[in-house]
């Protein structure tokens, strides 16, 4: 199992002895060409000799990353080996092998193997097939045939060999027939090279793991930099008249095969490879549109104009434009529908519930529905934030709880109004893609989830309000007729009994008097008392006196800071039963050490806050004094927030609008 990771370090250090007789051969070619030669060609190796270490050590029961290594070692071996024919050339007195100049004849064939064998094994390091170990085994036998057969070529070797005597002496008459033996293995490996090619491309058809047909995508995408290279030769030449962007090409080939490699095989999940593969290929179009467009207009106008004139360049230049400017968006639907489907069947299946709901044939709560179709996961989930919560309901409010999934968030307008929960499939940047072409759809349903709310808790709170009317009412007929109702019928039937004695001198007028004012001041206390529960008068003296004799009767010490004294009736009103309920409730389930009450007005809201330091945990259930509580602040207007975090105090705060 460690055999190929073996290899690989084995092949580094022959790698590095390479790479060090390189950098002697390019001193002792004495020029500078030789030493330019030698940068770039260590400079193309580079990448994949490191990278596929890299991938060896970290796979180490795969042949891709020696494979990988290869790529690039045998781009540094003809480097080496141009530099030693240099040197030879410069120094005819270096030592050199017979041997060797004679297999140099026909070593080309190398240059394609790794390449050709990492094909056919990519990427699990295995063929498709049984019958596939044949290409593996040709691609290298081929070559060492052709070889042997270069080295018995009678003919003389390249310069600046041409002097050495043949390693393998053959006669000239037997020339026709290593001609026709290596003309006959060209289109062998030909075949071989295609096949490696059609191994990709067959391996990708019968792949159904998500993870592989994503490897084999990153391949290819880096593969497609060979046809990149070919439109920058032609540009090049078209512009410039030279291949310098032709080698800038091969440069981005060198560096692109490997990176594409390694991570495929390490990082197949590091960007979604659909949209890299659609912007390859819609860029790719669109160069090699604009480079034919550009070419033939520049040569119809250069008839005319001169090839070299001004005229013909700038008109050119418009043509191109002209022409490219609305193939641009169908090029890339129509490459969407080829390379990227899921995302054109995403995007058209919003944009279709888009202008289905605004004529009124859709309802935008099909969103998720319609994502899950559109992807192919019937997991996915959409969340939506409703202001002033940090979770995340579904389209009837259920909450959605995303767990360790993918998640991208819905923004609009710079809030966070919702999120895409990738369920089995997709990418996260299509996700991303998604959710911004489903942002308006979200926001409507999430402002319709809050209207849906509102109603219900207006409805729920004007029956908790008419259920509390009711209530007080039934309290106030009972206060009264247990107690000055009581009092002051017995104390009618009491005058009327003494009325009638009044004549024979039976009854005391004056204890009666007295006793009947006693029953009056008891009935009259009563009944301010009775009154005090519908309004306090002490808020006659306004809302801070009254709070200072309210917060007098409380049995904890309590700081005051009212900074709004001129209120409304009706606000001031609020704002007492507030901090009343809100220390009642503080005293009775808290036992704090003190409790802080402030008033604050700013602009037209007024702002109510009683803390306490007691060992919170306080809720807002049904039936409770805070429940009443939240009802009358809503139907004044405002908002009753509590926090009351377990070990860390009470606050309730109520925002109550001020017009005046």
């Amino acid at each position: 199992m460690i055999a190929p990771r073996l290899f690989a370090y084995a092949l580094a250090a022959v790698l590095s002895v390479l790479a060090g007789a390189g950098v002697v051969l390019a001193v002792i070619g004495g020029d500078g060409g030789a030493t330019a030669e030698f940068a770039i060609g260590a400079t193309l190796a580079l990448p994949s000799v490191v990278l596929g270490l890299v991938v060896a050590v970290r796979r180490t029961d795969s042949v891709v990353g020696p494979l990988l290594m290869l790529v690039g070692g045998t781009a540094l071996w003809v480097t080496v080996g141009d530099l030693y024919a240099s040197a030879i050339s410069r120094r005819p007195d270096l030592p050199f092998s017979e041997l060797y100049v004679a297999l140099s004849q026909g070593d080309w064939m190398f240059l394609y193997v790794p390449a050709a064998l990492l094909m056919l094994v990519f990427p699990d390091g295995r063929p498709p097939g049984r019958r596939w170990r044949w290409t593996a085994i040709g691609l290298v036998v081929v070559p060492v045939l052709f070889l042997l057969i270069a080295a018995f070529d009678p003919r003389p070797y390249r310069p600046p060999f041409e002097t050495t005597p043949h390693f393998f002496p053959v006669p000239a008459s037997y020339l026709p027939a290593v001609e026709v033996a290596g003309l006959l293995l060209l289109p062998v490996f030909l075949g071989l090279l295609i096949a490696s090619t059609t191994a990709v491309v067959l391996r990708y058809r019968r792949a159904t793991e998500e993870v592989k047909r994503a490897q084999l995508k990153w391949f290819a995408l880096g593969a497609a930099c060979l046809p990149l290279a070919l439109l920058l030769c032609w540009a090049s030449y078209l512009f410039l008249g030279g291949p310098e962007l032709g080698l800038a090409g091969l440069a981005a080939t060198a560096l692109a095969i490997p990176v594409a490699t390694t991570i495929a095989v390490l990082r197949h999940d590091l960007y979604d490879i659909d949209r890299a593969i659609s912007a390859a290929v819609t860029y790719g179009l669109v160069t090699a549109m604009l480079l034919g467009f550009y070419t033939a207009a520049s040569f119809l106008v250069g008839l005319s104009a001169g090839r070299s004139s001004p005229i013909a360049a700038a008109a050119g230049t418009a043509i191109c434009a002209a022409a490219l400017s609305p193939l641009r968006s169908r090029l890339q639907r129509w490459v969407d529908r080829r390379f990227y489907p899921a995302r054109q069947a995403v995007l058209t299946a919003v944009e279709e519930l888009r202008g289905r709901t605004h004529a009124g044939q859709a309802q935008p709560e099909e969103l998720e529905a319609t994502l899950r179709a559109a992807l192919r996961d019937p997991e996915l989930r959409v969340g939506y934030r409703l202001p002033g919560t940090s979770g995340l309901v579904d389209a009837t409010g259920a909450p959605v709880d995303p767990g360790d999934a993918p998640v991208a968030q819905v923004r609009l307008g710079g809030h966070d109004i919702g999120a895409i929960v990738r369920g089995g499939t997709g990418t996260r940047e299509l996700l991303r893609e998604v959710a911004a072409a489903s942002a308006l759809l979200i926001e409507v349903v999430r402002l319709r989830i809050e209207v849906s709310r509102a109603l219900d808790e207006a409805e729920a709170s004007r029956a908790r309000l008419l259920h509390a009317g009711y209530q007080e009412r039934r309290r106030l007929e009972r206060d009264l007729h247990d107690g000055a109702q009581q009092r002051l019928v017995s104390l009618g039937m009491a005058i009327r009994l003494a009325q009638r004695h009044l004549d024979d001198s039976t009854v005391e007028v004056d204890a009666l008097l007295d006793e009947w004012v006693a029953e009056l001041a008891v009935a009259v206390a009563e009944l301010r008392q009775i009154a005090h529960g519908l309004r306090p008068s002490s808020l006659d003296d306004g809302l801070g006196n009254a709070l200072v004799m309210l917060a007098g009767k409380v049995p904890v010490p309590v700081a005051l800071d009212v900074a709004a004294d001129d209120l409304p009736e009706d606000v001031a009103m609020t704002a007492y039963y507030v901090a009343s309920e809100a220390m009642t409730n503080a005293v009775k389930h808290a036992e704090p050490a003190t409790i802080g009450v402030r008033v604050s007005r700013a602009g037209d809201r007024v702002t109510v806050r009683v803390s306490d330091d007691g060992p919170g945990g306080a809720e807002i259930r049904p039936g409770t004094g805070l429940a009443g509580l939240a009802d009358r602040v809503q139907a004044a207007g405002g908002a009753l927030r509590l926090s009351s975090p377990a070990g860390g105090g009470t606050l309730v705060e109520a925002v109550l609008p001020c017009a005046s």
